[in-house]
């Protein structure tokens, strides 16, 4: 019954990261001010807030992935270390969180909201997107 329970909730979470495709408006106002971010947030957006104190940014690939790319100081917590990391996640910053394509960090976003995060947003499209818009890597 326990396999069956967890197989529903794996499911049910790959399927709510897979369907959230509604990407928040950029904010009018990005250098300064409160951030009023919707659960996911576009990589212009991002590239626009990255360097503000306010603003975490976290990468959920696997290492092998992020030695061959990523997005400058970004902080990598593989996704099957977030449970395990949560404690290390600050409640008085934005945390976005990407992976290569938008689905993992949609994963680890559905989760952390679950576990009463509300500060914590997927970056839509991933790094794929990240370098699509011309944005830097290392």
């Amino acid at each position: 019954m326990k396999k069956y329970l967890l197989f529903a909730v794996l499911f049910v979470l790959v399927l709510s990261a897979c369907g959230s495709t509604a990407v928040a408006d950029p904010p009018a106002d990005l250098a300064a001010g409160p951030l009023e971010l919707g659960p996911s947030v576009d990589v212009a957006t991002v590239n626009a807030i990255k360097d503000r104190d306010d603003v975490l940014l976290i990468d959920v690939r696997e290492q092998w992935e992020y030695d061959e790319k990523h997005i400058p100081n970004i902080t990598l917590i593989p996704l099957g270390d977030i449970p395990a990391r949560m404690s290390e996640l600050p409640a008085d910053k934005e945390i976005i969180i990407t992976c290569r394509s938008g689905n993992r960090s949609g994963q680890a976003t559905e989760f952390l909201r679950q576990q009463g995060f509300e500060n914590v947003h997927n970056m839509e499209g991933g790094i794929v997107a990240w370098e699509a818009a011309g944005n830097p890597v290392d």
